[in-house]
């Protein structure tokens, strides 16, 4: 319907389309989003901007029931109810979102009611106001019955009282139904919310039955819907959830909080193992962290649990509402860097500059598994808040939680050499002792260090090992992470720093792999600009 069918082979890839509304695809997108629970909030600004440019087209905002219980769509509904203008709200109820919806209002949407109890009501209602003397005072009282009544078996009445006009649910697979229902809702003017009611996945069995895997999938066999390549090797997401539930078991006041995150965090057998102590508050990710905030502040071990790109919604959060009071909660930071085909809306490029930006935050990112669990280990040990951030992806080796947590700011030397001083983080380090091997058969010598710590930096340890070139290597924006601060640092000192990273400006969707190599970050291209630097 919008153009793009011949293109469909390349959605997600590299050059290719994007799996998210994206305008300069197609004019039948009509506000670049990756993010959940704004639709509301950009109809009711297009809303707003016909009226006052005198224009007339019908404005509709789809949302589903996962995203219609973030605090943004209230606040859009709240407004929209008072504006009392021209627009019409389709709420999707599927109860699926990244994960299976969470939360009251999710399960009221999600409760079917029988229709026609409404429907007879309102008729013989009807017949007995014609049976009735005429006159405003039984007009007026059988509208009460009526509105105490539906408030009783219609699910809407929220919404009623938040000022749209109700209808439904109705079955989102009943294509006539709905064209019919479209049609008739478009002859009336005001704020309406219809409710629809569909199942993720429908048609297609094995996604019927694994809605959640199916959110996001990688290259799976259309016969069986199982995945076309099996991982031999654990990722990050599989092995924090491992590492925590076992130190859960030990430790009573660990508690998880995630957003609607929990099987892309790898957190679900915490959360069958452990329900009392594990908490899904959907796509609310301020609520998150300020509720993690105060269960710190009742000497509980919260674990906030979500992916880097998201973690941005809860910036104010952050400071306000755990680093002011410099509160032990520990941020699972999950994707952060490159995290491939979702594109712009999703890369985890930011969270060193908003993280490192809060005081009392102390922020880290592991090499592998075995420190991941150290680091854990660490946070849990600090008294004040901690993150945590590792890429989305699988690890060399595994992990073993009988070695003891890190000291603060810890990093270590694993190279040294003469002509520069490498300083990596988490997963620039494996690819940059890559290429300082490279490198080294050339005749080019270069220490290396795994900071571990990106605040507070290992400072002592840098300054032992400095040389006149210093070179920073981050799956970050470059223009500022983890480089700009060694630079800030090393500025007082008078040495110039070079930073090796993601260039300032939005990634677009491709494979992990394919990205690291157009931006310079593959152990190849770190190579090649090392020599470069050396050289000039």
């Amino acid at each position: 319907m919008t153009g793009r069918r011949n293109k469909f082979s390349t959605l997600r890839q590299l050059g290719g389309i994007s799996g998210f509304p994206k305008t300069s695809e197609s004019i039948y997108d009509a506000f670049d989003t990756g993010h959940a629970s704004t639709s509301i909030s950009i109809a009711l600004g297009m809303a707003i901007a016909r009226d006052l440019k005198g224009e007339n087209e019908k404005i509709v905002a789809v949302i589903g029931d996962g995203a219609i219980g973030g605090g943004l769509s209230f606040e859009a509904l709240n407004h929209a109810g008072q504006e009392k203008r021209d627009l019409l709200v389709i709420l999707n109820s599927n109860e699926m979102s990244i994960s299976k919806t969470q939360g009251a209002l999710s399960k009221y949407l999600n409760r079917l009611i029988t229709l026609p109890i409404y429907i007879k009501f309102r008729a013989d209602m009807n017949e007995l106001i014609k049976k009735l003397p005429l006159g405003k005072k039984a007009i007026k009282v059988s509208q009460k019955i009526e509105e105490g009544i539906k408030a009783m078996i219609v699910p809407g009445i929220l919404f009623e009282e938040l000022g749209f006009k109700y209808i439904g649910p109705i079955d989102g697979h009943n294509i006539e139904l709905l064209i019919k229902t479209l049609k008739n809702i478009k002859e009336h003017k005001g704020p309406i919310l219809l409710h629809i009611i569909t199942k993720k996945g429908k048609g297609y069995k094995p996604a019927e039955e694994n809605p959640e895997w199916f959110h996001g999938t990688s290259a799976f066999d259309i016969k069986t819907g199982m995945p076309l390549i099996k991982q031999e090797q654990k990722t990050y997401s599989k092995a924090f959830g491992e590492i925590i539930l076992d130190l859960a078991r030990k430790d009573e006041k660990i508690v998880i909080i995630t957003a609607a995150m929990s099987d892309g965090c790898g957190i679900s057998n915490f959360f069958k193992e452990l329900p009392k102590r594990a908490f899904d508050v959907g796509i609310c990710e301020e609520h998150a962290v300020t509720m993690a905030g105060a269960m710190a502040k009742s000497h509980l071990k919260p674990f906030v649990c979500i992916y880097s790109t998201f973690l941005q919604r809860a910036y104010d959060q952050i400071i306000h509402d755990v680093c002011i009071q410099n509160l032990p909660v520990t941020f699972i930071v999950d994707r952060a860097g490159i995290v491939g085909q979702d594109g712009e809306t999703h890369q985890g490029l930011f969270d060193i500059s908003y993280l490192s930006s809060c005081p009392n935050m102390v922020l880290s990112s592991p090499r592998n598994l075995d420190e991941l669990g150290r680091l854990i280990k660490t946070a849990l040990e600090y008294n004040g808040p901690f993150a945590i951030r590792y890429p989305r992806g699988v690890s060399q080796g595994d992990y073993d939680l009988t070695f003891p947590p890190f000291d603060i700011g810890e990093g270590e030397i694993i190279e040294e050499g003469k002509d520069a001083l490498i300083l990596a983080i988490g997963s620039m380090v494996d690819p940059a002792m890559d290429a300082i091997l490279k490198l080294k058969k050339e005749g080019i010598s270069c220490s290396l260090i795994n900071c571990r710590f990106i605040k507070p930096l290992p400072e002592g340890l840098i300054l032992k090992n400095i040389r006149e070139k210093v070179i920073t290597i981050e799956e970050h924006n470059v223009s500022c992470g983890f480089g700009a601060i060694v630079a800030r640092f090393l500025s007082e000192k008078g040495i110039n720093v070079y930073s090796l990273g993601i260039p300032d400006k939005f990634i677009e969707a491709g494979k992990r792999e394919e990205l690291l190599e157009k931006y310079g970050l593959s152990a190849s291209k770190i190579a090649n600009s090392i020599r470069k630097i050396i050289c000039v």
